[in-house]
């Protein structure tokens, strides 16, 4: 399976994004997608993550209320859309996905088997 990261970009902060997360290859209706963020000198970190067959989701504190995951299951694609962003949002995305996780194991980047290539997301104050 390949995951394909698109939607990064310069953005001013207060501004939008809205980044997806393309599957292609063999997938399961067991997945857990999630999205991680890395910044420089930093370690990758949670963002939010959503169960494929039940769409139940979770998001790390930081990014409550302002950043939404999403799915559509006709397009095998996962959205984060992100709102109110701020400078500390500022980091390559990833996202990432695995048939085997547990839900209190879905904010762990080790647990994930399958990984995209990232997507920068940059954003000015």
């Amino acid at each position: 399976v390949q995951l394909v990261e698109s939607g990064g970009g310069p953005v001013q902060a207060g501004g939008s994004l809205r980044l997806s997360c393309t599957f292609t290859g063999r997938t399961s209706w067991r997945w857990i997608v999630g999205w991680f963020r890395q910044a420089p000198g930093k370690e990758r970190e949670f963002v939010a993550a959503i169960d494929w067959s039940v769409r139940t989701t979770s998001y790390t504190d930081s990014v409550k209320g302002r950043f939404a995951i999403s799915k559509d299951t006709a397009k095998n694609t996962v959205y984060l859309q992100m709102n109110s962003l701020k400078p500390e949002d500022t980091a390559v995305y990833f996202c990432a996905a695995d048939g085997t996780l547990i839900r209190s194991s879905w904010s762990m980047a080790t647990e994930y088997d399958h990984w995209g290539q990232g997507t920068q997301v940059t954003v000015s104050s």
